[in-house]
């Protein structure tokens, strides 16, 4: 059996050349979201969660207000780059559905570790249920997808005793990572800076999850291999541990499949207005 060329599975911008198409139509989209929403009254942005300029949310409210259901949406980048600033529209299929979306940011490797960067989106959550007293649906696509299941499988009391046990009780990751050891040996690593005993630490797929959470991984149809391992390997392996999963394939590549998020149509985001009602309090 040939070995895997995991340089050729996991480097996205080569697999996929028109990527930087795709960063300027979410830079233009995400703009117009953020100053129509603005106009509306509808808009907090730059909010701060932490001690760094990049740790911050931008909260996108549906008519309903502070008083609507409240999703987390985490970006990708492989940890390594892109900005919140690029996703804004992606809150606008679930505001259409009357949710509150919370678009976080977060330190970029190889300024900080991983490790650091889980611990981010953890303060991230916990600001929210400070501010709104309500625990999470988190969704995510790429390295948010892995941050995703990471505050899905968190131990919440044992980091923050007055939050809830299930502060993010449902997920849904798209075209995420779970699993980290494959990135060890590829170029990005430089910036990771995992070794693989790190890269384990990190991968949700090796951690303790709570019985009777839910989570989706969704992938898209024209990704690689290994991206569509990666979401059946994390829905097989937490099914077996009693959480309800779901695995999805898309129409689109991996820039492409989370275009749906922008539209309160789409089957996507009635996927997650169906998620979201599974999270109470």
């Amino acid at each position: 059996m040939a070995a895997v060329d995991y340089e050729a599975e996991y480097n996205l911008r080569a697999r996929v050349p028109e990527h930087p198409e795709f960063f300027a139509r979410w830079a233009r989209d995400a703009e117009d979201y953020r100053a129509e929403m603005l106009k509306r009254g509808r808009a907090e942005l730059g909010l701060s969660y932490g001690d760094t300029p990049r740790q911050t949310i931008d909260l996108f409210l549906p008519d309903a207000g502070n008083d609507a259901p409240l999703a987390l949406f985490i970006h990708g980048g492989y940890w390594r780059s892109l900005d919140p600033s690029l996703f804004s529209h992606m809150a606008r299929g679930l505001n259409g559905r009357g949710l509150a979306v919370a678009v976080m940011g977060y330190d970029l490797c190889p300024n900080v570790t991983i490790a650091d960067i889980i611990e981010q989106a953890r303060r991230a959550c916990v600001f929210l249920w400070q501010r709104f007293g309500r625990k999470l649906l988190v969704y995510g696509h790429s390295a948010g997808g892995h941050l995703t299941a990471a505050m899905v499988a968190t131990d919440w009391h044992a980091l923050y005793p007055k939050a809830p046990a299930d502060l993010a009780p449902v997920g849904y990751a798209i075209s995420g990572v779970f699993d980290l050891t494959p990135l060890v040996g590829v170029s990005m690593n430089q910036d990771l800076q995992l070794d693989a005993e790190e890269a384990r630490r990190v991968s949700p797929l090796f951690w303790p999850v709570a019985p009777g959470r839910v989570f989706d991984a969704v992938v898209g149809s024209e990704e690689s291999s290994e991206f569509k391992r990666q979401s059946r390997a994390l829905e097989q392996t937490w099914y077996e541990r009693k959480v309800e999963t779901c695995y999805e394939e898309f129409a689109g590549n991996h820039f492409a499949v989370i275009d749906p998020l922008a539209d309160p149509a789409s089957a996507m985001v009635a996927r997650l207005a169906q998620l979201a009602e599974r999270v109470s309090g």
